[in-house]
């Protein structure tokens, strides 16, 4: 949390209208969504577009989970390298579930031209930094591959990375022309308004407190009334609670930080002059952009400790910005913040039938702008018909992580041990 009210930067510089609406009486509708965030608004946007009743029951505030919380980039893949994911998925869904991935931030660039949506949408590529020769040598494997692909992803030396990022810091990387920057949560925003106008109806401040069968039908109890559906779908992903029995233990829970500079001046011109953000080939990622008014959001995985102006996580910040720039001298923090990742054991995203005319998508690994957006395009693609052979991904049983509880320990442990080392 950043203060009393804004969750992260993203919720306090958004322009998009945050929307806050109770449960005002019990409804009946096609569908029911519990979660507010790009999973379950993509889903109200394209189930109310194919003439669906569609509702969504958010417990806090739109995007209060990682969609407002995230590092805004839209990226067109996994972490994991495309043949991996093939290797992973097989020779039916693995080509398939890369191809349409691949165009995850089309989807995303053009509902927000569509909806006209205020987010800093900027389609400038990303790239994917390496942070030792080793990593360079993986991004060379993975250009490789996607050159194969005949995909847009270029590998750049370490003297043209050099001049998209402003610092000599870095050995090399991978530059992704498909994908961009956004303000994740302007665009989560965007999102909610643009379902509202297909026809959806949306709640805040309700809580989904169980989920009962009643005939054909499902209930969707929570703590203002009751919202009766055909079908439910379930966007919490990595802010999954005990709703459904053992959901919350399908993946092992990290968490990931961001600290943001207050606005530069022109001495941050040359860093990302083309607005790109990166994101590092190390074990524990980093990620650095700048933003549309000029301050520099910097992160790493694990929880922040301490605020803005002193602690942990700020020593840590300033010490990299250092490290990284050196001559850009020093700078002041005005906002920190950490969200939730789901992590599934092989690192690919999760969709369940829990029961008859229950779904969920879950399990994104960091990449929640694009999933998100596809897997709600996909759920209104499952409720109207689509062939299920069809599908990016196949419908798996649910198979919990026994570990994921201890593990996630451990990670914020080496996470935090991290931060001490490279603050020092």
């Amino acid at each position: 949390m950043t203060g009393k009210s804004a969750i992260s930067l993203w919720d306090a510089s958004a322009l998009e209208r945050d929307i806050r609406a109770p449960l005002a009486v019990d409804a009946v509708v096609d569908v029911a969504i519990v979660g507010g965030g790009y999973t379950g608004l993509s889903s109200a946007l394209h189930c109310a577009e194919k003439g669906l009743s569609t509702y969504v029951l958010e417990s806090q505030q739109i995007g209060f989970g990682g969609s407002g919380r995230n590092c805004g980039f839209v990226n067109a893949a996994l972490w994991l390298p495309p043949q991996q994911v093939r290797e992973k998925l097989g020779e039916v869904y693995g080509p398939r579930f890369i191809k349409r991935f691949g165009l995850g931030p089309e989807v995303v660039y053009s509902l927000v031209e569509k909806h006209q949506m205020q987010c800093e949408a900027a389609r400038v590529g990303t790239i994917h930094a390496a942070h030792s020769p080793a990593g360079f040598k993986e991004l060379q494997d993975r250009h490789n591959e996607w050159q194969r692909l005949g995909e847009p992803v270029d590998l750049l030396s370490r003297e043209q990375v050099s001049e998209l990022i402003g610092t000599t810091s870095f050995f090399g990387g991978l530059v992704d022309q498909r994908a961009g920057m956004i303000n994740p949560m302007g665009y989560c925003r965007g999102l909610a308004r643009a379902a509202i106008g297909a026809g959806a109806k949306i709640s805040t401040g309700v809580t989904a407190t169980k989920l009962r069968k009643d005939g054909a039908l499902w209930k969707v109890d929570t703590d203002q009334g009751t919202v009766t559906a055909k079908s439910v779908i379930l966007g919490t992903n990595a802010y999954t609670d005990t709703l459904w029995p053992k959901l919350n233990r399908v993946f092992t829970k990290i968490h990931y930080f961001q600290l943001a500079t207050k606005p530069l001046g022109p001495e941050a011109a040359h860093i990302f002059p083309q607005r790109q953000g990166l994101w590092d080939t190390g074990s524990i990622m980093f990620n650095l952009r700048r933003d549309a008014y000029d301050r520099l959001i910097i992160g790493s995985m694990g929880k922040v400790f301490g605020d803005p102006y002193s602690g942990l996580s700020q020593r840590w910040a300033r010490k990299q910005l250092a490290r990284i720039f050196p001559t850009l001298g020093p700078v002041e923090f005005e906002e920190a913040w950490h969200g939730q990742i789901a992590m599934t054991p092989d690192h690919l995203p999760r969709i369940y039938e829990l029961e008859d005319n229950l779904f969920t998508a879950i399990g994104y690994n960091g990449r929640g702008i694009t999933t998100g957006t596809l897997f709600g395009q996909t759920m209104s693609d499952l409720l109207t018909g689509m062939d299920r052979t069809d599908l990016p991904l196949p419908i798996t049983a649910l198979s919990t992580v026994p570990t994921a509880p201890i593990m996630s320990r451990v990670y914020q442990t080496a996470f935090t041990a991290n931060q001490i080392l490279k603050s020092i």
